[in-house]
């Protein structure tokens, strides 16, 4: 990849340090939010004629990963991102409480089902990582059993590595002082009280131990086939076109093509 944002990318062995990075970092890009709001408008663009000209080849697959405490803006970034492209290429897939029927089965069932086929590019709101985030945390299993998952999901990733699949994970890096403002204005602000999830408030009283579990993840996870990207996240513009340039460069780098036309097809008049 050539994008300035490479810069966010965890290379595999490397140590990560949550509390030593800037989640306001903005140095990838030289204008303000004025201009890199017109730059997303331009990147959006290249991400929509991309995603048409993977579709029509139905030959590629992308996966997309985005993790995030909560307020760091996950949906937006999803909807911002991917805003021009078309519904019957790109899907979007929540995993939030697991249900009966997938606590029935293993861990990765209820993910690997959603995995992108030709031409598709899936993105996952959370993912197969709340087994080692949330798991962990709340100690709702062993530890044995959920360190042994950091090498099951390296290889499951691998395995759609090598099927075809490419795959992007990204940690959208917000501060817990940014995050006590943007809870506080679903709070306070009338319109974003739907919003706001008294549940939230005993994860952001663990915020160290899921930093902890973060880490963990990011390091023995990240690798040549599936990168994370430690995303700077508070600010909303910055964060955006961040992970539209990286998604956009991604789809460069498959150069999808239109697949050749219809025999017969040139000179032909529609009566």
């Amino acid at each position: 990849m050539g994008t300035k944002f490479d810069r966010y990318r965890v290379r595999e062995g490397d140590k990560v340090d949550l509390c030593e990075i800037d989640a306001d970092d903005n140095s990838a890009f030289d204008g303000g939010k004025e201009a890199a709001t017109a730059k997303l408008d331009e990147v959006r663009d290249d991400i929509a004629v991309l995603q048409e000209r993977l579709y029509a080849e139905d030959k590629h697959k992308v996966l997309v990963v985005l993790q995030a405490m909560d307020t760091a803006g996950k949906d937006s970034t999803i909807r911002d991102v991917f805003k021009e492209t078309s519904p019957n290429g790109v899907h979007t897939f929540a995993f939030g409480r697991p249900s009966t029927e997938e606590l029935a089965h293993d861990y990765l069932w209820r993910t690997h089902q959603h995995t992108p086929g030709s031409g598709q590019i899936h993105i996952f709101n959370r993912s197969h990582y709340e087994d080692v985030l949330v798991v962990r945390v709340n100690e709702l299993v062993p530890e044995k059993t959920w360190k042994r998952r950091y090498e099951h999901i390296s290889n499951f990733e691998q395995m759609l590595a090598d099927e075809g699949t490419t795959i992007l994970k990204f940690f959208l890096n917000i501060s817990r002082d940014e995050q006590r403002e943007r809870l506080q204005e679903r709070v306070d602000l009338r319109e974003k009280n739907w919003k706001f999830d008294p549940g939230d408030l005993p994860v952001r009283a663990r915020w160290n131990d899921y930093m902890s579990a973060y880490e963990d993840a990011i390091e023995k996870t990240s690798t040549e086939q599936a990168p994370w990207f430690v995303i700077p996240a508070n600010r909303r513009w910055y964060r955006k076109l961040a992970v539209a340039e990286i998604v956009s460069e991604a789809l460069r780098d498959l150069d999808p093509r239109f697949p050749p036309p219809a025999a017969g097809i040139e000179g032909l008049v529609i009566e």
